[in-house]
């Protein structure tokens, strides 16, 4: 196998993406390690990928927050999601014959690109690893899914509530929040365009959920007085964000076939 070895802390993020769910085991350590990472060092505002153009890629990324939108042809932006630390951008897009949409830096960044080809060669040499990466790329739709009707059925207050929650779930996930705050380094236009939400929508909401103790936001740092007071305001569920592991579905019987192969 053709190989560039990804740096440490690539590896440490893969790994924590998957280590409540899905631990790679110590075998399959070297080959999530040489599979054929190119690292980027990406700066603020850069796009790594553009609506429209071809892509045969998937990025991991290593550090840093990342937007996934797409523009209207009223000129106005919606914000499909974000990427965060040990989150994987540019799927579906690689499944599909151009970009569906475009992701750009909102922070300087790392992230890991993998030929998408490599992964799919997973399921001859390793279809336990294969599976593993593959099964990561499902549980993204549970989070479009939930976007869907925050957008199409929650009030502004819900919105905010629910999108803040969200971000605080999932960097905790991967060690970037305590139990009740995390850096947050997006501004209000990015949270409207998110949300369907005017820029005066998001700073009234925001000061509304200050006023009422719920939430402060500064410096960029947002911390939540009371997260379940919050939840139950928003009717913010986590079971979204926390899939099975994927060995209620054997995998553990994929090594048996992995040696019918050779």
């Amino acid at each position: 196998m053709e190989t560039l070895n990804a740096p440490p802390s690539a590896v440490t993020q893969l790994l924590r993406r998957f280590k409540d769910n899905v631990p790679i085991t110590p075998d399959e350590l070297p080959v999530v390690r040489e599979i054929g990472w190119e690292i980027r060092e990406i700066r603020r505002r850069q796009s790594i990928l553009t609506e429209g153009s071809k892509n045969r890629a998937v990025y991991f990324v290593v550090d840093g927050f990342l937007i996934r939108y797409r523009i209207l042809r009223d000129g106005q932006r919606q914000i499909v999601d974000l990427a965060l630390p040990g989150d994987f951008a540019g799927v579906p897009s690689c499944f599909f014959h151009d970009a569906l949409y475009t992701i750009k830096a909102l922070t300087n960044a790392t992230v890991a690109v993998v030929a998408l080809e490599k992964l799919v060669g997973l399921f001859e040499t390793h279809p336990r690893l294969a599976a593993k990466i593959f099964w990561s790329f499902s549980c993204d739709a549970a989070i479009h899914a939930e976007h869907l009707i925050v957008v199409g059925r929650r009030s502004a207050h819900e919105r905010i509530a629910h999108f803040l929650l969200e971000l605080l779930t999932r960097l905790q996930a991967v060690g970037l929040a305590d139990e009740n705050s995390f850096e947050l380094p997006l501004s209000q236009e990015i949270i409207g365009d998110a949300l369907g939400l005017s820029l005066a929508y998001v700073n009234r909401t925001l000061r509304r959920l200050s006023d009422e103790g719920l939430v402060t936001l500064k410096d960029q740092k947002v911390t939540i007085s009371d997260v379940e007071e919050l939840a139950f305001m928003a009717d913010f569920e986590r079971s979204y964000l926390k899939p099975l592991p994927i060995t209620e579905f054997g995998v553990a019987n994929w090594s048996a076939l992995a040696d019918s192969r050779i």
